[in-house]
């Protein structure tokens, strides 16, 4: 009893503590960070007011509860006749909160009965905003773009540099054509210095470390870009420290260790504002964009962050926090919304130049144009002399050297092959926002995505035999996947393990990335390309497992996701190297990512058909009836470095049905080269129907045994069920004689494609590839050879380019070299080939051979013979 008259009184004193500082228009949680210090804090006070605070009434230990607790007290001490005053009126306000119906929340939630007769809000957190309401309250942007004139006015002396010390690599989110360092002796940075660069990286990865060793890791760099600007005649350079736009990392004590080399500075400059982040800082308080809110930055997941966590979403009240006092809210200098789109650089460069010595001052922004602007300013101050000290995140860096920003970066813009490998995805980060991407990802790509998961248990909290045991079980799962072409993510375990101090956590932390490292310093696969999420992971992963000792930033993948090309000395030169931050992009921006780099399972048709039209080339399209002449055309294409596609006619379906389908795929999915799965001459609609989803790339409606008008009704009914599901459709116009698979068509019954009939047919089908009659023929050419009507051809050439759609060629077969190449020559960029390729394996079959394995190498190579001529002769060889 004695404990809860205790409990009761202090939780009931806490609440009203908190109101009457809240009546006083006080800031209630700066009133709680300063009573932590003073002789009236209470065991009972530091635990309950941070509930008042949040606002959040979970109920630990309920209202209720103490009306029940101190109504027995009162009643005992009146059977006692001891009077207790206190924790009478305790229970009364108790009792006042529970009839209130808040009897089943937090004992804190007390504090609303003086909160509903007073009507203060004892609520420490700054308000969520609608981000679009927000913004158009501002005042309009500066009308002029100050990025035009960045780099002439900072390059007024050429050898005027900015350094970026980046405390993960996550900051080169908004640069290209930039280079990074990932070591710093005096050397290299003379060689970088000579190079003339506007800026240039350094990779501290500082962020990973304790504070002491950060320091002096600062400390080091800075001493050796001191020593290396000696050494080259007029050099001068700004220091920027590039951290977290959510405000986690190691300040102030990397801005103190830059001091104690260069020298007190003009004024250290605080300036978070990330866009591609949704970072924004407004009214001096900090923003995280959340679909349309802004939140406080104090209020977000970061804040919680076990090593750098923070209370403050206003940046002066945040300098003060982290400096411990050292700097209060009332010395930070800000530069604002209003001065930077009102009275622009000039404003900001005097703002600067007026700063007393050693100052901080933090800068407002909500748009790429402040940031612009700000940096003009600052520059012009510069070169008055002032010297600044910049801990900022990556939007700075970029308005600062003049950088616009360019589209993402995609396989094509680098000139990429064809994937062998699998791609290599791995995620350390462990914030929530991470782990929503990786859902997200998961669910997109399902089975065709290749997951491990790490222990984090098991590398950081177990034995070194049970750490290195599971890192085997990784590498030997990741390898095997890589090397089959699956992209694969290896993940850590999602549970947060976290110690007990901030050095204990940074320490599992470390045990986490350094099996991350070792994982992938393990896999000899060479992957397709590397995504790395995190920032800490990215940096241990590109150092230390890849051996990277500089990198080139090429631009970016995705908005604020560095792409960047690996130095010659790493371990996989020329592979994309993608440095994902946690905290950036919403839940869907993993996904689209790995969509846009990893290989597709297999070519489409129209892909290779467009592709052939740029080259002026034709692609060979072979029917396959079982596994060897699979083989065969596949492996005459990878030789050739061709494109091909394989075909099957629907005798052979129904043949071989949907095994010959999944073996073509299959082929295709392995096959380093483009190929594609094509359903030909569907002459029935149930065919045709089961053939959609049969997993075809493409397929032939051929209506030609109709009339025009059944024709298009036909083929207009297939063409838009295909093209929901993304697979060209060819058809027929015009009527071939000869026979195919037990299909004769009589020479009377022939009949050429006719241009103006080939127009309308387009136009009311919306086909993609028309296969023309032009007095070619299924089967064998007649004794007197070909009659090619190739005045028609052009006639359709004009058309069908016109219209977008591909020219198709049957019964290739027997053509002289010279009527393709003149088939070429008008456009035609598919030609069908069996007869030649089904004769070759018919011959090879009346050969002697000893055993089945022989008989099958032997018609694979006779028709793999065949194939590879076809594909000589229609141009496509080299073009894969």
């Amino acid at each position: 009893m004695v404990n809860q008259l205790l409990a009761g009184v202090h939780i009931a004193s806490a609440a009203e503590a908190m109101s009457f500082a809240a009546r006083l228009n006080l800031r209630t949680r700066r009133v709680f960070e300063i009573m932590q210090h003073a002789r009236g804090y209470s065991w009972m006070f530091g635990n309950r007011v941070p509930h008042m605070l949040d606002n959040d009434y979970t109920p630990y230990s309920a209202v209720d509860i103490f009306v029940k607790d101190l109504g027995i007290v009162s009643c005992e001490s009146s059977n006692s006749r001891i009077p207790v005053h206190v924790s009478s009126i305790a229970h009364q306000l108790f009792i006042s909160g529970s009839a209130s119906g808040w009897g089943r929340y937090d004992d804190a939630a007390v504090v609303k009965v003086y909160e509903t007769l007073t009507g203060v809000k004892v609520e420490g957190k700054a308000p969520m905003l609608s981000k679009e309401d927000v913004l158009q309250s501002l005042p309009s942007e500066w009308p002029e773009d100050p990025i035009d004139n960045l780099v002439p006015i900072a390059s007024h002396s050429s050898k005027k540099f900015l350094v970026v010390l980046d405390d993960d690599p996550t900051g080169t989110q908004t640069v290209h054509d930039i280079e990074v360092l990932t070591e710093w002796p005096v050397e290299a940075l003379v060689e970088q210095f000579l190079k003339l660069p506007t800026c240039f990286f350094i990779l501290t990865n500082s962020r990973s470390m304790t504070a002491d060793k950060a320091m002096l890791l600062v400390q080091t760099i800075c001493k050796n870009l001191k020593a290396a600007a000696e050494k080259v005649p007029g050099v001068s350079y700004t220091i920027v420290l590039r951290g977290d736009s959510t405000l986690r990392g190691h300040f102030p004590e990397e801005a103190d260790a830059a001091v104690s080399v260069l020298g007190e500075m003009d004024a250290w400059i605080i300036c978070p504002f990330f866009l591609q982040g949704g970072r924004y800082t407004i009214n001096d308080i900090h923003y995280v964009a959340d679909s349309d809110r802004l939140i406080p930055a104090g209020e977000t997941e970061f804040a919680k962050d076990a090593v750098f966590g923070y209370k403050s979403s206003n940046l002066r009240q945040w300098v003060e926090e982290k400096t411990k006092g050292r700097v209060l809210e009332n010395q930070v200098s800000t530069i604002s919304i209003t001065l930077l789109r009102k009275q622009g650089p000039t404003a900001v460069c005097e703002h600067l130049c007026s700063l007393e010595k050693g100052s901080v001052c933090i800068v407002n922004a909500a748009s790429d144009r402040d940031m612009a602007v700000f940096a003009s300013g600052m520059i012009q101050a510069e070169l008055k002399g002032k010297r600044f000290l910049c801990r900022t995140a990556a939007s700075f860096v970029s308005a600062r050297i003049g950088i616009k920003p360019k589209p993402p970066i995609c396989p094509n813009d680098l000139g990429l092959k064809r994937a062998l490998t699998g791609g290599l995805i791995i995620v350390g980060s462990y914030v929530p926002k991470t782990t929503k991407q990786v859902d997200e990802l998961r669910s997109q790509f399902g089975q065709s995505l290749r997951v491990i998961e790490v222990s984090v248990e098991m590398v950081s909290m177990k034995s070194m035999e049970d750490r290195d045991q599971e890192i085997r079980r990784i590498v030997e799962l990741g390898n095997a996947y890589i090397q089959s072409r699956k992209d694969t993510l290896i993940l850590t375990s999602r549970q947060l393990i976290t110690g007990k101090t901030p050095e204990e956590s940074l320490e599992i932390n470390y045990k986490v990335s350094s099996a991350l490292v070792e994982i992938v310093r393990r896999i000899d696969s060479k992957p397709h390309y590397i995504i790395a999420k995190g920032g800490i992971t990215s940096s241990d992963i590109a150092t230390k497992a890849l051996e990277a000792k500089r990198a080139k930033v090429m631009g970016q993948a995705l908005a604020g996701v560095p792409l960047w090309q690996l130095g010659p000395e790493s371990r996989f030169p020329g592979v994309p190297y993608i440095v994902f931050p946690g905290n950036v992009g919403d839940n869907s921006a993993l996904a689209k990512v790995v969509k846009s780099w990893a290989s597709p399972s297999r070519s489409s048709t129209k892909e290779i058909l467009l592709n052939a039209e740029k080259g002026g080339y034709a692609v060979g399209a072979f029917n396959v009836y079982n596994l060897e002449g699979i083989e065969a055309v596949v492996a005459a294409a990878e030789a050739e470095k061709s494109p091909a596609i394989l075909q099957i006619h629907p005798s052979a379906l129904k043949q071989g049905g949907v095994p010959l389908v999944a073996c073509c795929i299959a082929a295709a999915e392995q096959s380093s080269v483009p190929i594609s799965v094509h359903y030909d001459h569907g002459i029935s609609k149930s065919d045709l129907l089961q053939a959609l989803e049969a997993g075809f790339d493409s397929v032939m409606v051929d209506g030609s045994h109709l009339t025009l008008g059944d024709n298009i009704l036909y083929t207009k009914s297939i063409s838009s069920l295909a093209h929901a599901k993304g697979l060209l459709v060819e058809a027929e116009l015009g009527r071939l004689s000869g026979s195919e698979d037990g299909m004769t068509v009589e020479e009377y019954e022939a009949r050429f494609t006719d241009v103006a009939q080939a127009e309308e047919f387009i136009d009311e089908t919306s086909i993609d590839a028309l296969a023309v009659c032009i007095g070619n023929v299924h089967g064998k050419y007649p004794p007197s050879g070909p009659n090619l009507k190739f005045d028609l051809l052009k006639d359709l050439r004009a058309l069908t380019l016109k219209k977008g759609v591909s020219l198709v060629l049957h019964g290739a077969s027997g053509l002289s070299h010279e009527l393709v190449k003149e088939c070429i020559d008008l456009g035609v960029r598919k030609f069908n080939v069996n007869t030649e390729v089904r004769n070759s394996y018919l011959a090879s079959l009346r050969k002697p051979e000893k055993d089945l394995i022989q008989v099958m190498a032997s018609a694979k190579e006779a028709m793999k013979a065949v194939v590879a001529e076809k594909l000589r002769l229609f141009g496509s060889c080299g073009k894969a």
